[in-house]
């Protein structure tokens, strides 16, 4: 009788072992009474790879991405022309340049907030919307006949009951955009495009600063349409272009006395920029001194002057101050417009 109970006490010990070693092969469920124990293996962590640190910006295996004009049909000129620019930066300042030529606007706008390009030239809109997203900042201001910003005004047919408040000999404004700008209350405008800044955003930012209500504008293509418009007097009763576009010689020579029937209302300050140089904030703030250098010492060279002139229609070049688009960025956000509209 002992050594059947041993010989149980075994068999039952042997079951218990055997299942142990089993369970250190697979999960498995085994039914002892009422409890149902589970057995599951330990189980190891998958190796993980050492990740790779990024290449500096600037060398051969991360280079700076220079995007040339918005082009959807690139010219060899502007290639070549490009390739003379990045060269030129590359040989001033030590790092790797590649070009890029964007499409759309769009396009670009989109490349600078992904990093996937570092230098650009962008317009008015491009810039301020590259600057909300803080993408960029401005290195380089383009100059036209010594300016930086360009403004915009208000204009009328003299035979209309409208008050001018500038002044064309002191060339300034009498009185403030509230008290000038009110007699429009009510009144038509003609616009000469959805993505002008002079000749629509812009002025259009100032009436609804000025908390003045027109009725639905009328868009006429371009802004001699509208100085036209104004002279003939049959389709709105003001207009806005930039300044000063009644001396366009082809209205002179159509119109004679233009200046005399076309008046200024008032004028907007000159806060529209023009295009804009501009580098990415993803850089270290030393590389984008040395780069804006770059641009500064290529200018000074016919080479340089010619290149960029034929990638970005850009003339001259001046050192820019990011905190100068203030006022820019205040009167098209008071035209309630969506900026994402106006970048195309």
């Amino acid at each position: 009788m002992i050594m059947r109970v041993q010989f149980c006490k075994m068999k039952k010990l042997l079951l218990t072992l055997t299942l142990a070693i089993l369970g250190c092969v697979s999960p498995i469920n085994v039914t002892l009474g009422n409890a149902t124990p589970t057995m599951t293996p330990t189980q190891e962590s998958a190796p993980t790879a050492t990740p790779q640190a990024t290449p500096e910006p600037g060398t051969d295996k991360n280079p700076l991405i220079l995007a040339l004009g918005v082009s959807a049909h690139p010219t060899t000129q502007m290639v070549d022309a490009g390739t003379v620019i990045a060269a030129y930066i590359e040989a001033r300042t030590g790092y790797r340049i590649v070009t890029v030529i964007p499409p759309t606007e769009n396009a670009l706008v989109e490349s600078l907030a992904k990093g996937n390009a570092h230098i650009a030239s962008l317009s008015a809109f491009s810039y301020l919307l590259s600057r909300e997203n803080d993408s960029v900042t401005a290195i380089m201001s383009s100059v036209h006949s010594g300016e930086i910003f360009y403004g915009a005004q208000f204009i009328a047919n003299r035979e209309k009951d409208f008050t001018s408040y500038y002044d064309m000999d002191r060339k300034e404004n009498t009185a403030e955009a509230a008290t000038a700008l009110k007699q429009f209350e009510g009144k038509k405008a003609c616009w000469s495009g959805t993505v002008s800044p002079s000749g629509y955003v812009v002025p259009f930012g100032v009436l609804k600063q000025a908390q003045v209500q027109i009725r639905d504008g009328a868009f006429i293509e371009s802004q001699p349409s509208v100085v036209r418009a104004v002279y003939a007097d049959d389709i709105c009763d003001f207009g806005a272009t930039y300044i000063d576009a009644r001396e366009l010689p082809a209205l002179e020579y159509d119109y004679a006395d233009v200046l005399d029937r076309v008046v200024v209302i008032w004028r907007v300050p000159n806060v529209i920029p023009y295009e804009v140089i501009s580098i990415s904030n993803s850089l270290p703030l030393e590389m984008r001194r040395v780069i804006q250098r770059a641009f500064v010492d290529l200018m000074l060279t016919p080479e340089g002057k010619s290149a960029m002139q034929t990638v970005y229609g850009i003339d001259e070049l001046q050192i820019a101050e990011d905190a100068l688009y203030t006022d820019f960025a205040l009167y098209v956000k008071a035209s309630g417009l969506d900026l994402t509209e106006l970048v195309k």
